[in-house]
């Protein structure tokens, strides 16, 4: 590639940040001015609507609440999906294309109808094993099925599974050990970014707990939303940035461990 090429493919990789930056950031701004304004010409800057969010039980309880959905559902993901992924390449391929389907099916589903399917399995739920918001987890788990099956599915095709898993195998260790010192290790990108899916969809997430009567975050900001504006665009900066901040600290944390445990040979 010659010196002239190099420098306009620098130039519009710049121009093409800078746009996406722009079509990002502006609309936070946006968010975070109008959190901040005061009532009157002394006072134009205030924080009090971020102050109004540690004293509003309500937002709380949502952002406790959310957080733990975020946790219980990644996890809940990871040891769902992942071993069926790995045994359905290494053992089960001709079903892959089933597998795959099936787990992006709920992107073809909207949410309204996936409710009232989920409204009946719910009042059970309720009835027979627990009322708490933290069932959630359940749809929440159908929810981030097609992000995260294609962020795993990216990191298995990304190493030679079946001659690592094989080898380790011909050493005597078990399909636990394998998956906890073969696969994970030569994925972790693949796992943060699933992972990362997983949080900012139950952090945003509100059609489904608003429709089957649960309160989680969002549900709770739309609520104040409708006696203080700016305390729930606070809340919703705040989401934002949280989200922007766990995708670096992701991204630097996956790419160091994936050169930690990189191993010669693997497909890049």
């Amino acid at each position: 590639m010659n010196r002239s090429r190099r420098l306009k493919l620098r130039i519009f990789r710049i121009v093409v940040l800078l746009l996406m930056g722009a079509f990002f950031l502006l609309p936070i701004g946006a968010m975070l001015e109008f959190s901040t304004r005061g009532n009157s010409v002394i006072s134009p800057r205030t924080l009090d609507a971020w102050v109004l969010i540690a004293q509003t039980p309500g937002l709380v309880k949502g952002i406790v609440t959310s957080l733990q959905l975020a946790v219980i559902t990644s996890l809940g993901m990871l040891a769902l999906l992942l071993p069926t992924m790995v045994w359905v390449r290494l053992r089960l391929p001709q079903i892959s294309r089933i597998v795959e389907f099936i787990c992006l099916l709920p992107l073809t589903v909207p949410a309204i109808a996936l409710v009232v399917g989920l409204k009946p399995l719910y009042i059970w739920i309720n009835i027979n094993v627990t009322p708490s918001v933290l069932a959630l987890a359940f749809a929440y788990l159908i929810l981030v099925l097609p992000y995260s099956y294609r962020s795993l599915d990216a990191g298995l095709a990304a190493i030679d599974l079946k001659t690592l898993s094989e080898a380790a195998r011909s050493l005597g260790a078990g399909w636990v050990t394998v998956m906890w010192r073969i696969v994970i290790p030569n994925m972790p990108s693949a796992i943060l970014n699933a992972g990362l899916l997983s949080v900012a969809l139950v952090l945003g997430e509100y059609t489904v707990a608003n429709l089957l009567n649960f309160q989680n975050l969002q549900v709770e900001v739309a609520y104040v939303g409708l006696t203080n504006a700016p305390t729930s665009t606070a809340v919703a900066v705040g989401a934002l940035v949280l989200a922007f901040v766990l995708l670096m600290v992701l991204t630097l944390v996956g790419g160091r461990l994936q050169q930690q445990n990189y191993i010669p040979g693997q497909r890049a």
